[in-house]
């Protein structure tokens, strides 16, 4: 007979130890007495209702779904803290990123309607300014595009006050009949 050999008793191994965590049912109590008081928290971190119940909501699934990291049940209340300042801050960065990316509102500008317009008027405007005297034109330009004094556009055409506010107020009464001319 075959001497028996004893069988070589290989450790076995054993089932990987599994960290007890927070189970569900200690995430539901933790829910129920402490939803209020972690709202208050982001309440006092956020401005809006809204946004602090998202980030309560969101602090209890990712603990949800991260409850088997949380290897002593009595931390999920701290894990859950610090879950909803994290998500505060970050709702408060987005919002800073959002404000800083939103253009510049546009300054009043005229529609196309009203700039188009204008720029007819424009160019009956030099059209007119064309059919003037030479003089006539020249005082005009000087006094009011070129913004000078009477007695500045005298020395400049080297031309008397006088005659400064004669070719002026003649100017100005032909360019109205040439503008309403035009306008017709």
């Amino acid at each position: 007979m075959a001497s028996a050999e004893p069988v070589s008793a290989e450790p076995v191994a054993a089932a990987p130890e599994v960290a007890v965590g927070t189970t569900v049912d200690h995430l539901t109590e933790t829910y129920q007495a402490h939803y209020r008081s972690l709202l208050g928290l982001a309440a006092l971190l956020l401005d809006d209702t809204a946004s602090c119940e998202d980030v309560v909501q969101e602090a209890f699934i990712r603990v949800h779904s991260a409850r088997s990291r949380v290897r002593e049940p009595e931390k999920t209340l701290a894990y859950l803290r610090q879950t909803v300042v994290n998500l505060s801050r970050s709702a408060l960065r987005r919002r800073i990123i959002g404000l800083k990316l939103l253009s510049k509102p546009m300054p009043d500008m005229a529609s196309a309607e009203e700039g188009a317009y204008e720029q007819l008027e424009r160019d009956d405007l030099i059209r007119s300014m064309r059919g003037l005297q030479r003089r006539q034109r020249e005082v005009l330009v000087l006094r009011y595009f070129a913004d000078m004094t009477e007695a500045q556009v005298a020395e400049t055409l080297g031309i008397s006050l006088g005659s400064v506010k004669a070719y002026g107020s003649r100017g100005i009464a032909a360019l109205r009949v040439a503008m309403e001319a035009a306008q017709s």
